[in-house]
């Protein structure tokens, strides 16, 4: 069965996988890592841009997506969210 993420999940994946990448990750390993379409992760990360969570930044070695503060404070309170409904057998 084939179960979709919510955007929640979505949004909480790809800002895992940037963290996990020490804050700083590439375009193209972030489609990879978020398992999202190209359009999809698009569509997500420029969300996350206009929420100020990411920021994207281009050198002489290519583009990057880095997580912000409002970006590492979503995933602590996600965290915690998920504990909350975990705890009380909702998930």
């Amino acid at each position: 069965m084939n179960v979709r993420r919510s955007k929640l999940e979505i949004i909480h994946d790809m800002l895992q996988a940037i963290q996990d990448k020490n804050g700083k990750i590439k375009p193209t390993h972030l489609l990879y890592k978020s398992n999202l379409s190209h359009q999809k992760m698009r569509q997500s990360l420029e969300e996350l841009v206009e929420k100020q969570m990411v920021r994207e930044e281009k050198s002489k070695y290519g583009a990057y997506i880095l997580i912000t503060e409002q970006g590492l404070k979503f995933l602590q309170e996600y965290r915690r969210m998920k504990e909350f409904t975990e705890s009380f057998g909702l998930t």
